[in-house]
């Protein structure tokens, strides 16, 4: 197995700006690459397979859930996501941390597995807010809109998963915020206790 490198997980519900702000810090920090997930939900736009996603159909997935190849994989709203652990591995051989923008049930996964991953919970700086922005997107149905604003209350009520809780009230703050939180995990004791302890045995 590689040596270790960061693993940092921002989760959110849908509207918080989050992928935004991973987006952003993939710029900032080149050290970070992305996790790419695997799914089973169908392409959208001129999303390409290998960048947004992964996309394979049902009973490969479900294979691969046999094969224990998953870090960590949930079924949300009727898709399958995951993570393979063999992406983990090829960025940490390569001396890279790993970026992951999921969800909470990925998150507790992928804690339980590897735990001094950094977890990051985003959150909207009130309801109103969170709801603006998912109707000012003008692509969802009310439907739709409601049951994202359900989902989101609940996500937000699994914060005790989340080691750090990150208000997205202005963008650039919340950006300065989250780089710090990165910056700090590179430097955690689990990071370097390895090094410091080469260190304490030289002669």
């Amino acid at each position: 197995m590689a040596e270790q490198g960061v693993l940092l997980i921002v989760c959110g519900p849908s509207g918080v700006g989050k992928t935004s702000l991973c987006r952003a810090l993939l710029e900032a920090r080149p050290r970070l690459t992305p996790s790419v997930s695997y799914t089973t939900r169908a392409r959208r736009g001129q999303e390409v397979d290998g960048q947004a996603y992964h996309f394979v159909d049902v009973p490969t997935f479900e294979a691969m859930i046999e094969r224990e190849e998953f870090a960590e994989w949930a079924k949300v709203h009727g898709n399958y996501y995951g993570t393979s652990s063999k992406v983990i591995e090829a960025a940490w051989a390569q001396g890279r941390d790993v970026l992951f923008d999921i969800d909470y049930q990925g998150a507790r996964q992928l804690k339980e597995r590897y735990p001094h991953a950094t977890t990051v919970l985003v959150a909207p700086p009130d309801m109103a807010t969170l709801e603006g922005r998912l109707r000012g997107r003008g692509t969802d149905a009310e439907e739709v809109i409601e049951r994202r604003l359900k989902a989101a209350r609940h996500e937000l009520n699994q914060h005790e998963l989340f080691e750090f809780l990150l208000e997205n009230r202005d963008f650039d703050a919340a950006l300065g915020a989250l780089s710090a939180i990165y910056d700090s995990a590179r430097h955690a004791r689990a990071m370097k206790v390895d090094w410091l302890n080469a260190l304490l045995k030289e002669s």
